[in-house]
């Protein structure tokens, strides 16, 4: 029988959140390891240190898993402070600190080896690629448009399609820099650089979109 069809029977006891966290962070990291098909249910339930019928008690098939630590991976890297900011704050520095925080996320080791196991699934399951951009870069937008549209509310920015902005803003901080990090041609940027290239893009931002004033 496919173990992405074996589903146990009965309501069986409580689940356990403990152990469900580990089974999720044992498929994060088998996963982004070994890619969606060199990774079994079994392997999972052996780095979690769990039965494999504990992993279907919470997770029904592999296809189920796979989404919520796709979910879960996603969420663990774009914490709230990203947009959760005093309402003074300067629209200058509020992009800076949010670009700051994007650059880190997008070009760190484990949000490039997700993109990596993404593009080797390309066209293999449309469901598992639509499920990572709504939990990723469609949240990231989303939750950009808000910071976006308080600031025009304030008068600190001229946008007629926020989610446009939005997009043109990520888009100019990942630049060339993120795909050659992704094809291995480059490092990390340092502290130095990394608020260089924000503090430009900013600006490029700003002309577009700042008000007359600014």
């Amino acid at each position: 029988m496919s173990e992405k069809k074996l589903r146990p029977s009965g309501p069986g006891r409580p689940k356990d959140p403990a152990k469900r966290q580990a089974i999720l962070h044992a498929a994060q990291a088998l996963f982004l390891r070994n890619g969606y098909e060199g990774t079994s249910m079994e392997a999972i339930a052996g780095e979690a240190e769990v039965s494999k019928l504990t992993v279907y008690s919470h997770f029904t098939d592999k296809d189920t898993l796979y989404a919520a630590a796709i979910r879960n991976v996603c969420e663990s890297q774009m914490p709230q402070l990203f947009f959760e900011h005093p309402a003074e704050t300067d629209i200058r520095i509020l992009l800076q600190r949010i670009g700051d925080a994007f650059c880190l996320l997008i070009n760190g080791p484990e949000s490039l080896a997700l993109h990596r196991l993404l593009v080797r699934m390309a066209g293999q399951d449309a469901k598992l690629a639509q499920l990572f951009y709504e939990a990723g870069p469609q949240r990231v937008c989303e939750g950009m448009v808000q910071v976006l549209q308080r600031a025009v509310g304030r008068g600190e920015l001229e946008i007629e399609t926020p989610i446009n902005a939005a997009r043109h803003f990520f888009c100019l901080l990942k630049g060339d820099h993120n795909f050659r990090l992704l094809i291995g041609h480059e490092q990390s940027m340092n502290a130095v650089d990394r608020q260089q290239h924000v503090a430009e893009v900013v600006e490029i931002f700003l002309r577009i979109y700042g008000t007359h004033s600014r």
